[in-house]
């Protein structure tokens, strides 16, 4: 396997230490906004205990921690749940670590998943829904070649009010067509 499969320019997906990270994530449950970013459930402050219970029972999925390359810093989380029957995954990312925030780093770890979907489990389609209001993950995907799908009207609810979710998708020929044009222009 190429070592570099898990490595981006900023970031490394790397396995998920419940007993490790758990503290970590469990704090990021407590800024209210990042939860609202990453979930229509209503916001609510998790433990440790729950993490660690999370990810010692976790099911066959594909979910990573996301370490910063230069100080092996935990900073999020990414993951596809495949529907193997179509070749299609859902995918999910999340920065917990606010000052990484806009700065590539969640760009960085969303290339790195989409080469493992398409090359390493062989995926024909990785799908995902992004509240509306999002416009910075919005941004990111776009970048990265997603296509709008879709938008279902005031599905999630965010301080009161109705929002929309938005649904796109990133075909596998798509990808490699925009892999190797970024491949040409920095060659």
């Amino acid at each position: 396997m190429n070592a570099s499969l898990f490595q981006g320019r900023l970031v490394r997906l790397a396995a998920i230490d419940p007993d490790a990270d758990s503290a970590i994530i469990a704090g990021w449950s407590r800024d209210s906004e990042y939860w609202r970013l990453i979930t229509s459930r209503p916001a609510q402050p998790v433990s440790a205990a729950q993490v660690r219970d999370r990810w010692r029972n976790d099911s066959d999925d594909y979910e990573f921690a996301v370490r910063t390359l230069a100080e092996d810093r935990l900073i999020g989380q990414i993951g596809v749940w495949p529907v193997w029957a179509h070749r299609d995954a859902w995918l999910g990312v999340n920065l917990g670590e606010r000052e990484y925030w806009g700065k590539g780093y969640g760009t960085d770890a969303l290339q790195v998943m989409l080469r493992y979907a398409f090359i390493e489990l062989g995926l024909d389609r990785v799908s995902l829904s992004v509240l509306g209001i999002n416009a910075r993950a919005i941004r990111a995907y776009e970048k990265i070649g997603f296509v709008h799908e879709g938008r279902t009207r005031r599905t999630s609810r965010y301080d009161g009010h109705g929002l929309d979710d938005v649904y796109m998708g990133l075909l596998r020929s798509e990808w490699v067509r925009l892999s190797l044009q970024a491949d040409a222009c920095n060659a």
